[in-house]
């Protein structure tokens, strides 16, 4: 997506600001532009997981440390309901990636299980978990998948930075009411929130059905029978949050409402 700034909105890494121009951005190029970073995941992630995912198929992704407060296996909360999901709605895969803290073995033990799961699901739903994840991982990542998953119990989410990050490059997140999203989330315009700001619909089983509730009827026919809104969402991704969630405008606001004082 970076070339694709460059050719359309050429001061967007002075000025992070311009990238709200990106809504005269045709959304051909940046289909196109989304299209090559994916390819560029999907094949690293097949070469080192051996994963068999296809570019075709939309791919959520959840990179971010592993342990117990970013439920990172919440989505697999009911394991026969996300099978019938993909079954009757359409196919979908999902790419993990994320380390555990050395001392924290519940953390360890939410890696274990997803890959018990994977082998549970079999060709169902494809899943792959990437080792060694780094800074080159996570930029293939933001970049590269459809669909951004963050489902942390609130109110622990201290940002949400990676959002951001899929954010500028037309990724829509699906994601818990907390951290950035709070104030990211135009509701199927830059992507989709999981339950509600009430702290009494914060239990797994509620935030899960939100999660398949979205996914049946909101994320996986938009992706699959309306292109075009899918991809004017993802344009929106970026002019809206892009062009608001970044350093420069947060060093900005530290500048004049902090040092400044």
């Amino acid at each position: 997506m970076r070339e694709l700034f460059d050719k359309k909105i050429p001061d967007w890494r002075e000025d992070n600001l311009g990238l709200r121009y990106a809504i005269n951005i045709d959304l051909n190029d940046i289909w196109q532009a989304h299209q090559l970073a994916k390819r560029h995941l999907i094949e690293y992630v097949n070469k080192v997981c051996n994963a068999g995912l296809d570019q075709g198929i939309v791919t959520l992704g959840f990179a971010r440390r592993a342990t117990t407060y970013k439920r990172n296996t919440l989505i697999f909360n009911d394991i026969d309901r996300l099978r019938t999901i993909a079954m009757h709605c359409g196919p979908l895969q999902i790419i993990f990636a994320g380390k555990a803290h050395p001392k924290d073995n519940q953390g360890k033990e939410l890696i274990r299980e997803i890959f018990r799961i994977k082998n549970t699901l079999n060709d169902d739903i494809q899943i792959a978990y990437v080792p060694d994840y780094d800074m080159e991982i996570g930029r293939l990542m933001t970049s590269g998948v459809d669909l951004w998953l963050n489902t942390p119990l609130p109110p622990m989410e201290a940002s949400g930075t990676s959002g951001m990050k899929a954010a500028i490059n037309g990724v829509p997140s699906l994601s818990i009411l907390d951290g950035w999203w709070i104030e990211g989330c135009i509701e199927g315009m830059t992507g989709w929130a999981i339950g509600s700001l009430d702290p009494e619909e914060d239990s797994d089983a509620k935030c899960a059905e939100s999660l398949y509730y979205k996914l049946e009827r909101e994320v996986i026919p938009a992706f699959y029978y309306d292109r075009r809104s899918w991809v004017e969402m993802m344009r929106l991704c970026i002019a809206i949050n892009g062009s608001f969630f970044n350093t420069h405008r947060m060093v900005h606001q530290y500048i004049v409402s902090s040092y400044a004082q």
